[in-house]
């Protein structure tokens, strides 16, 4: 099936409902851009390998190039995300549904963003379309349960995994570096730790985008070919996905780095590029087997394993704390806000 970007703005110009649920779908992941992509660079700048500036602008190139070249290769994550629910075969209460699930995550997220605080879009959208889901279909019928515990494998790997191998690349790092000329190594670990941090930014790109991808295409075959089956994925809308995201990043990137990368862990270069490599190994795993994976969650406990293997008072768990308690107000907070407003919307849409 060819889904050109004139056929879908002609459907649009008919459909207002079609041109709402896009337009929300862009800003959610503009929203994600601003919240979930600046973790990939947090260290980066509380290291001071590199000006705030600078990795922004970096981070939101490497998102944009992260989703068109990895969804040409892989779109796992994407199908994971369009087959996770079913909102029924009555095609205008779907794009509601979807339009009110978008509504929750771009609340939850602006929200989290305003008080710094450094929340999961990935668990938000995956707790909205999940809400929606169930106020639309009056039950759990329509979640698709073997999608859906990907959801719990991604929070094993981003959580256990994340912390585990940000604790044990930093011990191999000082092992290996233990007799070595520290001043030497500083250049080095300095530009290791850009190389990972814009690793980490297009493997987020890859993840996240692929999850807002998905939903928009799911709108275009709701709205214009009646379907919900997925044929994949055009160039054109890669790249508007990609484009939101990165401009999203380079708004509002700055409240998220200094939490993540400034208050949480006071790190050196080569702890900066440790915490970048775990969180390139974890995410790059999740992507390339579908298992939707937050990157804030994983580039958080990385950093958490690199702080607890000097120390566990050197991480300030107080604001670790409050990043954990976000999350897991995520699933029920954001999926709840969705139903209520699938409800609303069917009510006056």
């Amino acid at each position: 099936m060819d889904i050109t970007l004139a056929t879908v703005a002609g459907a649009v110009a008919d459909n207002p409902i079609l041109l709402l649920i896009i337009v929300l779908c862009l800003g959610a992941t503009m929203v994600n851009g601003a919240t979930d992509a600046p973790n990939a660079i947090a260290t980066v700048v509380g290291t001071r390998a590199m000006r705030p500036t600078s990795a922004i602008i970096m981070a939101a190139i490497c998102n944009f190039v992260g989703l068109v070249a990895i969804t040409a290769v892989s779109t796992a994550v994407a199908s994971t995300i369009f087959k996770m629910v079913d909102f029924g075969g009555d095609n205008h209460a779907a794009l509601v549904a979807l339009s009110a699930a978008m509504v929750a995550i771009i609340v939850w997220g602006v929200a989290a963003w305003a008080f710094g605080i450094p929340t999961s879009q990935s668990h938000s959208l995956i707790a909205g379309i999940t809400g929606a889901a169930i106020a639309l279909q009056g039950g759990f019928g329509g979640i698709n349960g073997a999608e859906w515990m990907k959801v719990i494998y991604g929070l094993v790997i981003s959580s256990v995994l994340g912390f585990g191998t940000g604790w044990l690349f930093t011990r191999i790092i000082k092992i290996v570096c233990a007799r070595m000329s520290r001043p030497r190594l500083m250049p080095v670990f300095k530009w290791a730790q850009i190389v990972a941090g814009a690793g980490v930014a297009v493997l987020h790109g890859a993840q996240d985008g692929q999850k807002f991808l998905s939903l928009t295409m799911l709108a275009v075959m709701l709205g214009v070919y009646g379907s919900s089956d997925l044929t994949g994925f055009p160039l054109w809308m890669i790249v508007i996905v990609s484009l939101a995201m990165g401009l999203g990043t380079a708004v509002g990137g700055r409240k998220i780095i200094k939490s993540v990368g400034m208050s949480m862990v006071k790190m050196e270069q080569y702890q900066g590029f440790a915490a970048c490599l775990s969180a390139c190994f974890c995410i790059g795993l999740a992507t390339f087997t579908g298992i939707p994976i937050s990157t804030t969650h994983t580039k958080t406990t990385a950093i958490m394993g690199v702080g607890a293997e000097k120390s566990l008072r050197c991480v300030k768990w107080n604001l670790a704390g409050t990043m954990v308690l976000t999350w897991l107000l995520t699933f029920p907070g954001c999926g709840i806000l969705a139903f209520g407003f699938t409800h609303v919307f069917l009510l006056i849409l």
